[in-house]
């Protein structure tokens, strides 16, 4: 149970400004140097934005992993990194997303970055300011990986990762990091067809090393690539199985469906914090204040203040900028708005 009641926070990811977009297109221009002041300003400009919205706890916004060569596929050794997308015309979709070839064993030597990209965020974050890393889980960076004879199937693939990423949660406690989001989307958008228990026991596995060390956290998530979905928006098929994940804090997408399933907080509260998904980052509708402490009222019947966490339903990285501010701002007000009728610290 968390010590600050209607607790404000965000998934993971947050739009990368303009200029970092086309940089980001552009990296062979740019030396070493040039990119770790990208990176350093990308940085920057996200905790600017975050801690304006006043939230409680914010991330760097991801916005070092621009590109693939420095993302967790560029940090693992053994793949040969797709060179163009399956399909490049058309509406923008998942399908979009082109494979890794396994080349050899999987291994990540060098560690897969998290803990240089924590130590960014602690330097140019506010001191005093609660900070988290998302990290995603061997399950969901599986999927884009092409089994071979030695990792004939995903669940092999899985296998192989998960102790490399049980590492590099290791690391990051070590390194200081009080709050981590373990990020397996792939389990919530397909638990619907897969064996759930298979999956949590994975889970479980992968953050044994850091449980009770930190808060962990993680979020069901039906896809956002490009704004769009790919799982079957319904939450419900996983329970009560993923309650028997080894975390502090499940987030539920709960905007994007119109809060449908809100009764799965009673369930969720019971045995962790339920961190609701309260803005829709597939919509450019701009939630008003009042609509948020409408949102947060409705989830204050199905569990107690001190048991609820607030987010967008997923990252920010797939919205626009502008909206994404206006969109945090707003549901930081709203939820302060309701902290001051129950004579909470706002």
């Amino acid at each position: 149970m968390q010590s600050c009641p209607l607790r404000s926070s965000v998934v993971g990811s947050y739009p990368f400004p303009g200029w970092l977009e086309f940089a980001s297109q552009n990296l062979a221009q740019f030396g070493p140097k040039d990119i770790e002041e990208l990176q350093e300003d990308a940085v920057t400009a996200a905790i600017h934005d975050q801690v304006q919205a006043g939230l409680d706890v914010i991330t760097d916004g991801e916005q070092t992993r621009i590109d693939f060569n420095l993302s967790f596929y560029g940090h693992l050794e053994g793949i040969s990194l797709e060179s163009a997308p399956p399909r490049r015309w058309g509406p923008p979709a998942h399908d979009q997303r082109g494979k890794h070839a396994v080349t050899g064993s999987l291994r990540a030597s060098k560690g897969l970055g998290c803990v240089d990209e924590f130590h960014r965020l602690r330097r140019l974050a506010p001191a005093g300011q609660a900070l988290k890393v998302s990290v995603p889980g061997p399950y969901t960076m599986s999927g884009r990986l092409l089994p071979n004879a030695e990792y004939p199937d995903r669940y092999a693939l899985t296998e192989a990762l998960l102790p490399l990423i049980r590492t590099e949660l290791a690391a990051l406690v070590e390194a200081g990091c009080e709050e981590i989001c373990v990020d397996e989307p792939s389990m919530s958008c397909y638990g619907h067809r897969e064996d759930r228990r298979r999956l949590v026991d994975i889970f479980n596995r992968t953050v044994e090393s850091v449980k009770g060390r930190c808060r962990l956290a993680t979020h069901l998530c039906f896809g956002n690539f490009k704004g769009r979905a790919i799982g079957g928006r319904k939450a419900a098929v996983l329970f009560p199985d993923f309650l028997d994940m080894h975390v502090d804090e499940l987030h539920i997408e709960m905007a994007n469906t119109c809060f449908t399933e809100v009764a799965l907080i009673e369930q969720v509260a019971k045995r962790m914090d339920a961190a609701i998904g309260i803005i829709d980052v597939k919509s450019y509708f701009i939630e008003s204040p009042e609509e948020i402490a409408a949102r947060v009222r409705l989830c204050l019947q199905y569990a107690p203040p001190e048991r609820l966490v607030f987010a967008p339903d997923c990252g920010l990285s797939q919205t626009a900028r502008w909206a994404s501010r206006e969109k945090l701002r707003n549901m930081v007000a709203g939820i302060r708005e309701v902290k001051r009728a129950l004579g909470l610290k706002a």
